[in-house]
């Protein structure tokens, strides 16, 4: 199975579109969205081009492969809008023999980890920062921020054959 892997576009079109090219490039079989869609929150700066409203029809496209989590900028709204669950906190996928578990990472995180089985991987976003290490048998990942990175580039994951693989989305 291949998975594009996704936290915080924060409602930037720029960089929504760029998250979908690459949709179109890798043809992933699920697009794994890990929170932060639409809004950009009071402690961030206005992403480039933002305009939630322009990101709900491109994210919408593809409905039918989405699993998405709720961020701390999600509310009631955000899912009376998007036509694929957003707004639960956690989600858990089994994929090559191994549980994915899915959160924003604002409640838990690869501080404050769930009961996870060793050899598990737990996918957040929140930081907007990059990371993959190994902590307590557990494989923590977080891709980065689409579109208010706090690491110098806007990035998001692939998950094909085992492996894991950042890819950044600016030219």
């Amino acid at each position: 199975m291949k998975l594009l892997i996704a936290s915080d576009i924060h409602g930037s079109a720029f960089w929504c579109r760029r998250l979908c090219e690459l949709m179109e490039a890798e043809q992933p079989d699920k697009l794994i969205l890990l929170g932060d869609l639409l809004y950009h929150g009071p402690r961030n700066d206005l992403p480039r081009e933002y305009a939630p409203k322009q990101v709900i029809p491109m994210l919408s496209r593809y409905k039918e492969q989405i699993i998405a989590v709720r961020g701390n900028c999600e509310a009631e709204v955000d899912q009376m809008v998007l036509p694929f669950p957003c707004m639960a906190d956690f989600s858990q996928l089994f994929v090559d023999g191994k549980t994915f578990y899915l959160t924003h990472g604002h409640h838990g995180s690869p501080d404050n980890l769930p009961p996870l089985p060793e050899g598990s991987i737990f996918l957040s976003g929140h930081t907007h920062v990059k990371l993959d290490e190994m902590r307590n048998g557990i494989r923590c990942l977080n891709p980065g921020s689409v579109s208010i990175p706090k690491d110098g580039s806007h990035s998001c994951l692939i998950y094909e054959n085992g492996d894991f693989s950042f890819r950044i989305l600016e030219d």
